[in-house]
């Protein structure tokens, strides 16, 4: 058998070995993204190009749909291009790559969803010190040590992963590069310290869901005292998608590496792996601009601009 200073390249799990359902996968796959690039780039075009909008919270949300972007492009188009060729293979740089990408994004995201959470809790529970806590340099800091802990929480994991011997094939269970699945290709206890940074890592995202719902217990308590019925959905709308958002992260998520192992299967784990990878950076743009109504107003102003300027196109091109 093959260890890691030999492997050159994995095989990733399949969708099917029919061309005619290959080909669903691709078309179902490409809508999907499609969806994540126009969404999450129109939330980014109108938050930048409207000033109305420069504030922390839509700061906030311009990193998320960036992270979003970044997500859902480092595992889609490669299964994307692997059922258009009919293929299964990843290279060994490329499996890397896609390891560090994913830590890096998911924690990042995580990260910046708890700070999200704070944005609220202060925005609703202390409104008088807002402008003090949640300045521009603030938020800043906030948003960078989101970034940076995803960093380096990425290097961590991608380097000891990659430093297990792995001798066990090179067949990854799943249609992406995902370290479970490659630690069962270890050959030696050694990869017993992934598990322990695993853990370690999940222990840390726990204490930012605690976080976050303790904050949202506070902040439902405030909102109730609030005396007028229109002033306490106004906070509710402004609450909601980032709840709406965290709940389908988490649960997803959390179903999918805490499920108990009698229920576990490869078409189960590839479905899971599909909820809380590719469909959460296509839907958040959606949660997020339903119950918005600046952000409403900002993504028309973006299309309409879109439209004029397509129909100017042909008549500079006739002139």
């Amino acid at each position: 058998m093959p260890n890691s200073s030999s492997l050159t390249e994995f095989l990733l799990l399949g969708f099917t070995e029919m061309r005619a359902l290959q080909f669903l996968h691709f078309s179902l796959f490409l809508g999907i993204y499609l969806a994540a690039l126009l969404g999450n780039g129109l939330i980014i075009t109108a938050i930048a190009c409207n000033h109305h909008l420069h504030t922390p919270m839509y700061f906030f949300l311009l990193n998320l749909s960036l992270l979003d972007l970044g997500f859902v492009s480092t595992t889609v188009p490669k299964s994307m291009a692997n059922s258009l060729w009919n293929t299964r293979v990843i290279s060994y740089s490329g499996c890397a790559a896609q390891i560090f990408l994913f830590f890096f994004l998911i924690s990042a995201e995580f990260s910046l969803l708890t700070v999200m959470a704070y944005d609220r809790f202060v925005a609703i529970c202390q409104p008088l010190h807002y402008g003090t806590l949640m300045g521009s340099r603030a938020c800043v800091k906030m948003a960078a040590t989101a970034w940076a802990s995803g960093f380096l929480n990425a290097l961590v994991h991608t380097a000891n992963t990659f430093s297990i011997p792995l001798c066990q094939g090179n067949t990854v269970d799943q249609f992406f590069c995902e370290v479970p699945k490659l630690l069962k290709l270890s050959c030696s206890d050694s990869y017993l310290r992934e598990v322990g940074l695993l853990v370690f890592s999940i222990s840390l995202f726990f204490g930012c869901f605690v976080f976050i719902v303790l904050s949202y217990v506070q902040i439902f308590a405030s909102v109730l005292r609030i005396p007028s019925e229109q002033g306490r959905h106004k906070a509710f709308s402004t609450c909601l998608p980032h709840l709406a958002v965290v709940s389908l992260f988490v649960s997803t998520g959390t179903f999918a590496y805490l499920k108990p192992h009698s229920i576990s299967s490869p078409a189960l784990d590839l479905v899971l792996a599909v909820l809380y990878s590719v469909v959460p950076p296509a839907v958040n743009p959606l949660i997020y601009s339903m119950r918005n109504r600046e952000l409403k107003e900002a993504l028309k102003k973006v299309v309409q601009v879109v439209v004029i300027q397509q129909d100017k196109l042909p008549v500079s091109l006739h002139s």
